[in-house]
C-alpha cells in the first residue's frame, strides 16, 4: 500500500501522556502516525516505543509558536506522505494551578499571552499550514485538544461541577479554541473535512497533576474516536468518549 492509499496522522505534543496515547490508538489501527514534538530525542524515543508494537511511526520537530515551525512541519509531510488524513491539535501549556482559586482579577499579561500563543494562535497557524494537505484526503479530520474547563455553560452553572478550577488563562485559551472549531467546521461544512473539540478527561499527565482521576492510558481514546469518525460522523461538535459536551 502507497503512502497515498494508507492514512496518515499528525499528532502535536505526542512524545508522551495522551498524544502518545492518541498515537498509539491510531497506530494500532494501521494508521501511520507523525509524531509532531518541541523535544526530537524525546519524541524519538517515543516513535521507537510505537515502533516496538508494529507501528508506522516518524518524527518531526515542531515548537507550538516558534516563527516558521508550522511551515516547517508542513514542508515534511508534503515531501514524506502528500497529504494528510488526520490532524489532532494536542500540544499545549498551562501557567496556572489548574483548581483551588479564581485568579482573573491578578492573572499576568504574559501568562495570558504565553498561553494563548500555544494553546490557540499556534493551533490556528498549524492548521491552516497543514490544511491544504488535508484537503487532499478523501476523508480528513481535524481534532482541537480542549477542556471541559472550556465550557461557559458549566462554569456559569449555580452549582458548577467545575466551580473550583478557574484558571482563567487557560479556560479561556481552551473557550477560544473551541470557537475556533465552530468557525472552520462552518467553513468546510461542504467537504469531506470533519472539525471537532475534544475533551479528553482530566488525566495523571504532566499538565492534569497527579490527583487526576484518570490514567494515562487510554486517555487517547476521545482524539481517536474524532479522528476516525465515518462520513455521517458529526462535525462543528465538543465531545468525551462519544458524549456531547455543552459549550
Amino acid at each position: 500500500m502507497s503512502n497515498m492509499e494508507s492514512k496518515v496522522a499528525l499528532i502535536t505534543g505526542a512524545n508522551r501522556g495522551i498524544g502518545f496515547e492518541t498515537a498509539k490508538e491510531l497506530g494500532e489501527q494501521g494508521i501511520q502516525v507523525i509524531l509532531a514534538v518541541r523535544d526530537p530525542a524525546g519524541g524519538e524515543a517515543a516513535a521507537e516505543k510505537l515502533q516496538a508494537l508494529g507501528i508506522k511511526a516518524v518524527v518531526v520537530p515542531y515548537e507550538a509558536g516558534k516563527p516558521g515551525a508550522a511551515a516547517q512541519v508542513a514542508a515534511f509531510v508534503d515531501q514524506h506522505f502528500g497529504k494528510l488524513d488526520i490532524l489532532v491539535n494536542n500540544a499545549g501549556i498551562l501557567k496556572e494551578n489548574l483548581v483551588g482559586g479564581n485568579n482573573s482579577s491578578q492573572v499576568e499579561g504574559k501568562v495570558l499571552r504565553d498561553t494563548f500563543e500555544v494553546n490557540f494562535f499556534a493551533v490556528i497557524e498549524l492548521t491552516q499550514a497543514l490544511l491544504p494537505l488535508i484537503k487532499r484526503s478523501k476523508a480528513g479530520r481535524i481534532v482541537n485538544l480542549s477542556s471541559i474547563l472550556a465550557s461557559l455553560s458549566l462554569h456559569s452553572m449555580p452549582d458548577s461541577p467545575i466551580e473550583q478550577a478557574k484558571s482563567v488563562a487557560y479556560n479561556t485559551s481552551k473557550t477560544a479554541l473551541n470557537a475556533y472549531t465552530v468557525h472552520l467546521a462552518h467553513e468546510l461544512k461542504h467537504t469531506a473535512i470533519k472539525v471537532n473539540a475534544a475533551h479528553p478527561g482530566w488525566v495523571k499527565t504532566a499538565l492534569g497533576g497527579a490527583n487526576a482521576p484518570m490514567e494515562v492510558d487510554g486517555s487517547g481514546k476521545t482524539s481517536a474516536q474524532l479522528a476516525t469518525l465515518g462520513a455521517e460522523g458529526p462535525s462543528g461538535g465538543f465531545f468525551h468518549q462519544g458524549e456531547a459536551l455543552p459549550w
